[in-house]
């Protein structure tokens, strides 16, 4: 017989509208959490029982039927005074910082794990048992969404096992969260690697969606045995197969698992993402921070037992320990990089024809790994794409442009006169070339300046440059005003007539000068201060070039000043760089123009022939005609 009702059952009103709210859109990011919080507070009580009792029963079971879901778990229990105790604590709070330390506080337990459930549940009623106090009664929890919750004490008959039954009847709206393929769905991807058997019984049908131990805690009869294990199970996880795999063994940091090489290029900003488990339950999918930002190639499957989670068990908080567990996880990767550089260089190079960013990465903060992977890591250059080692042993100072516009503009040049210029354009590549004397002592690096291409061109023969003085006057006063000098040379190849050279401070002055002369007060009188003497840029014509030497010759000034005027914009074009307003109209007043001097070049030939044989263009017959 049940006592009196006044003794034996509490009714009481709490706002869990609120907490609903803030559970629903502020700490949980999706209602697919409930059966995860649901499956924690089941394992926690079983962990809990086994401490004291290593031959309780562990087995967890989750009926879904018509009526709802039922979780059923042999595990500590819980006396009426916890009920109360965290019940009362969680629900007179719903500030979201009370939330979360509350939700640290009493992490997969009867606590804010249970209340998570209203994102689904209309109601929820909990039958729980103390396993650490026999003579105490059993108890029900019931509460419903409208912050109404009662704690009965219940008949010993009514629960005879030590243990809690957790019933949720769906709220109007949430049924499908309750359908049995969806349920086995998450019970398999939050708990698959659950060290206790769980299985779900719905739809006519019992499955297991426990899979422990994990892939990477089993004996194989051999390491190649093992590799492809680890691949396939990354592959049937992570949803793509892997380029290589690495595993991750760190027993002082807590971490089991493995590091999955992503078989195409990454990209570095969008960061890391891993599937971590804390203690065999998943805690996300796209957890971050994890990893080093360098390591932006790799997808990680692990399970920790140290790593502290978020309130909302969804992410890793940052702290000393997230930090320490980077440190080593880096290190693994690191170590992993330098066993193939040592051992297997055909694996090496399969990975860097894929992943060489993220090594240059890595290579910047790590001298050593620099050094080992110097005969692998390549480069754009003017002798090709090349390792620095192959570079450094041709060229023994290695110069190299800060931008990819740069190395275009004096790429073919350079390599003509046998000057070797490496592209420092890319990410991390300029960083690395100015490292190169930290771990190769012989070796000289400079940043490529435009004079060192002008001294590697040839100088003109004096009376051949004296018999072009009047063109070379014509071209420098037509360039003046464009902050440009005209300066004539011999090089290779023939075919470029003109050359554009600009150094990074030259371009620098340039913007400032535009610059000021659009801003006004005291912004133009700061950028006015900045002004410097830096050199002027250079149009260097080629005496080679044929399409130069017949210029030369060209006696109407008009014509001369377009001609050169075209020289200028298309060694600008050849530059790649963006033009600016100015340097677009003049190109274009300059191809018009000579568009018109042709058209006028051929109307006058054209009338010349036809005054000098009328007759035969008069006596051609049709067939002659198409001939």
């Amino acid at each position: 017989m049940l006592a009196d009702k006044s003794v034996n059952e509490h009714s009481f009103q709490v706002d869990l509208r609120g907490l609903v709210d803030l559970l629903s859109h502020h700490l949980y990011s999706s209602p697919r959490v409930y059966l995860r919080e649901l499956l924690q507070n089941a394992v926690d009580a079983v962990t809990a029982r086994r401490r004291a009792d290593p031959s309780a029963p562990t087995a967890i079971r989750i009926t879904v039927d018509e009526a709802g879901l039922r979780v059923d778990d042999p595990g500590v229990g819980l006396t009426e005074a916890d009920v109360h105790r965290f019940l009362a604590t969680i629900g007179r709070s719903s500030k979201r910082d009370d939330l979360e330390g509350a939700r640290r506080e009493f992490l997969g337990q009867f606590g804010i794990g249970l209340l998570a459930c209203f994102t689904v549940a209309e109601r929820i009623r909990v039958v729980t048992r103390s396993a650490a106090d026999p003579q105490a009664p059993p108890v029900e929890w019931a509460a419903t969404s409208d912050g109404t919750y009662s704690v009965r004490r219940l008949e010993p008959d009514e629960r005879p096992a030590p243990g809690t039954s957790v019933f949720l009847t769906p709220r109007p709206g949430a049924e499908r969260w309750f359908a049995p393929d969806l349920v086995v769905e998450l019970a398999r991807d939050f708990g698959s690697l659950l060290p206790y058997e769980v299985t779900v019984d719905g739809g006519g049908h019992t499955v297991r969606t426990t899979d422990s131990p994990a892939v990477w805690d089993r004996s194989y009869d051999s390491p190649a045995a093992r590799r492809a294990a680890l691949l396939a199970y990354g592959e049937r996880v992570l949803g793509f197969r892997a380029l290589d795999v690495v595993e991750l063994d760190i027993e002082l940091a807590g971490i089991r698992g493995a590091a999955y090489i992503l078989p195409q290029p990454a990209n570095p900003s969008a960061g890391g993402r891993h599937r971590v488990y804390l203690k065999g339950m998943l805690l996300g999918d796209a957890t971050t921070g994890l990893l080093p930002d360098w390591a932006f190639f790799t997808r990680c499957l692990v399970d920790t037992d140290t790593l502290r989670p978020t309130a909302s068990r969804e992410g890793l908080f940052e702290d000393e320990t997230l930090g320490a567990v980077r440190e080593a996880l880096g290190g693994r990767l690191r170590d992993w990089l330098t066993g193939l550089a040592a051992q297997e260089p055909h694996r090496l190079a399969a990975f860097l024809a894929v992943h060489s960013l993220g090594v240059k990465s890595l290579a910047r903060h790590d001298l050593a790994l620099f050094k080992i992977m110097l005969p692998y890591l390549e480069f754009e250059s003017t002798d090709g794409t090349v390792t620095l080692a192959e570079f450094a042993r041709r060229h023994p100072v290695i110069r190299f442009t800060t931008s990819v516009d740069d190395f275009r503009q004096v790429a073919s040049i350079a390599a003509a006169q046998g000057v070797g210029v490496l592209n420092g354009g890319y990410a991390y590549d300029a960083e690395l070339f100015a490292l190169l004397p930290a771990v190769a002592p012989d070796v000289v690096v400079e940043e490529l300046d435009t004079e060192v291409v002008t001294a590697a061109l040839d100088p003109v023969d004096q009376a051949d440059e004296l018999a072009l003085a009047g063109f070379l006057a014509t071209a420098r006063g037509a360039l003046d005003p464009l902050g440009c000098d005209v300066i004539l040379r011999s090089f290779l190849p023939a075919s470029v007539s003109a050359l554009y050279l600009e150094s990074r401070a030259t371009r620098g002055e340039r913007t400032r000068a535009e610059t000021a002369a659009e801003a006004d007060g005291v912004w133009a009188e700061i950028l006015g201060a900045l002004k410097s003497e830096a050199p002027r840029a250079r149009l260097v014509l080629n005496h080679r070039s044929p399409v130069v030497r017949r210029l030369a010759g060209v006696r109407d000034r008009a014509l001369l000043v377009t001609t050169i005027e075209a020289l200028y914009g298309q060694a600008l074009l050849m530059t790649h760089r963006p033009l600016r307003p100015a340097d677009v109209a003049l190109v274009n007043r300059a191809f018009d123009d000579l568009l018109g001097w042709a058209s006028r070049s051929a109307t006058e030939l054209d009338g010349r022939e036809r005054l000098d044989r009328p007759e035969r263009l008069d006596g051609l017959d049709e067939g002659e005609e198409t001939k």
